[in-house]
């Protein structure tokens, strides 16, 4: 006899990033380091619209100079100023707004933050995937070459090749032809440089995940269905170390900020680019009465480089499948 009851209608299972998402909204530090990230982003873009002065070379930028306001404390701790936003960050021994060359220094943190990583990425993902894929002699090979670049002392490098191909350059700002944008050249050459320096660290993780992965039984029903080694690679393996490769991203994000900016600050960076590193190493000779030059960019670069690191931690919480309810 059939039961009259009607059926309860299944739930379906939440996915992967669902439990994700879910697990990182509890994570307070990790959403803390959401919100600076976000903050980062929206100054990098936006920032142009709100700062005082505009950005260098513009000559406007200058104009705390003209107007006799050079080495300025900040205007809310200045009794002599009436107007306490006037200065929020004081002035550079140089008559800039030091508040302006903090805004409009964002976007060129975002610019190399995401640029080395995306080369960076791209480069660990290729040689882990090949070396961790085929193993043997590719394997043996590529995982020597990246013990050489792990062994290196990268910073002294970095700045040698720095110097070396900065030098060479011709025009300071690359204009793309499309969409009509400038580029700094210089500092697209100190990305490029550490970008090649800071691949071998990821491509071993990844190579270890595809050592791991590639001897499951999904990965041993494919190649027996006759599925070729790129199909395998990229609709088997890669979409799942995707979470993987999404944490160890933003954590190489605050890596690639800070090494600018130690570069820059050591007097290799791009003159022409603004960025936090290159504010530091303009005031560090004045660092003692022009205290608040040096103060607030490296608050800024703290922070940002915190966020990141909130957001990775967080992000890594979050796709530990140990710790997914």
């Amino acid at each position: 006899m059939a039961s009259n009851r009607k059926e309860k209608p299944k739930r379906r299972s939440a996915s992967q990033w669902a439990v994700a998402w879910r697990r990182f909204k509890r994570n307070k530090a990790g959403v803390f380091g959401l919100v600076i990230v976000m903050a980062v982003f929206f100054t990098g873009i936006f920032g142009s619209f709100f700062a005082p002065y505009p950005a260098r070379p513009n000559p406007d930028a200058y104009k705390p100079f003209y107007e006799g306001d050079v080495r300025k404390p900040p205007s809310w701790l200045d009794p002599e100023q009436t107007n306490k936003w006037k200065y929020l960050f004081g002035t550079t021994p140089i008559g800039t707004d030091v508040f302006s060359d903090v805004i409009h220094g964002t976007k060129y943190t975002i610019y190399v933050g995401l640029l080395v990583t995306v080369i960076t990425m791209a480069l660990s993902i290729v040689i882990g995937a090949i070396a961790g894929f085929y193993g043997r002699w590719v394997d043996n090979l590529l995982m020597r070459i990246a013990e050489v670049f792990l062994v290196f002392p990268a910073l002294l490098f970095i700045l040698v090749f720095v110097r070396i191909f900065t030098l060479t350059v011709g025009e300071p700002f690359l204009t793309l032809p499309i969409i009509n944008i400038q580029i700094p050249t210089g500092l697209t050459i100190v990305v490029l440089i550490l970008a090649f320096f800071n691949w071998a660290s990821n491509a071993r993780m990844i190579r270890g995940e595809f050592l791991r992965i590639r001897e499951l039984e999904f990965i041993e029903a494919e190649r027996a269905l006759g599925a070729s080694n790129t199909r395998i690679i990229f609709r088997h393996i890669l979409p799942n170390l995707l979470s993987s490769i999404i944490v160890i991203s933003t954590l190489t994000i605050a890596y690639a900020i800070l090494l600018e900016a130690a570069v820059s600050f050591l007097g290799f960076g791009d003159v022409n680019a603004i960025t936090w590193g290159q504010i530091l190493q303009e005031n560090f000779s004045e660092m003692r009465t022009v205290w608040w030059a040096e103060i607030f960019p490296g608050i800024a670069i703290l922070l940002t480089v915190f966020g990141f690191n909130l957001l990775g931690d967080g992000l890594s919480d979050a796709f530990n499948p140990r710790l997914r309810d």
